[in-house]
């Protein structure tokens, strides 16, 4: 049996997460869950009011995505999920998912990123908030699995340049995949 990897597709809001993910499932054939499908109602209120999260607030949201994870490696699936994962305390959580977990980090500058989010709607994330998620940002470290892709140039470019730098063939990858999973229900 092939060994279950998770790819947690990370960076700041509007950095290109979705995309990037939905491109990936597409390639790959994993089943792949966004971030946002995790978050109690009350942190949704909360961003959307202009509010960032507090790290209490984060927890349970974290734990509610490594267990899904864990639930997908139990099954034989290998993953895509979305997660802004911005600390090193954050993907630590994320990591203690059964299975092996990698991070893409879509990396961009403020103003580029700042752009996108502009020019997108229906999103409860405002622009306003991405200065705080930059502060927040902790860089990947030598100890965390993960590649560091530029967002500056097309998505299937950040797709392409994600799986060589991982090193995973899609071919291969889809010959292994397992049936989809469900989609998470996240806590109230």
């Amino acid at each position: 049996m092939p060994e279950v990897q998770h790819l947690v597709v990370m960076g700041v809001s509007g950095s290109g997460k979705t995309t990037t993910a939905q491109i990936l499932a597409d390639r790959l054939n994993w089943p792949y869950a966004e971030a946002d499908e995790f978050h109690p109602q009350a942190n949704i209120d909360k961003m959307s009011a202009g509010t960032p999260l507090t790290d209490e607030d984060r927890w349970p949201w974290l734990r509610a995505m490594r267990d899904w994870l864990t639930e997908q490696a139990a099954e034989g699936r290998s993953t895509i999920v979305t997660c802004s994962a911005l600390k090193v305390a954050y993907r630590d959580v994320l990591r203690e998912a059964e299975g092996r977990v990698r991070f893409v980090h879509l990396d961009g500058t403020i103003e580029s990123i700042g752009d996108r989010m502009s020019g997108r709607a229906g999103h409860f994330m405002p622009t306003s908030l991405l200065p705080s998620q930059f502060q927040t940002l902790q860089p990947l470290t030598d100890d965390e699995d993960g590649v560091v892709v530029p967002v500056e140039v097309s998505p299937q470019s950040v797709a392409d340049a994600a799986l060589r730098e991982l090193g995973i063939d899609p071919a291969t990858a889809r010959a292994d995949a397992r049936p989809s999973a469900t989609t998470p229900t996240p806590e109230s």
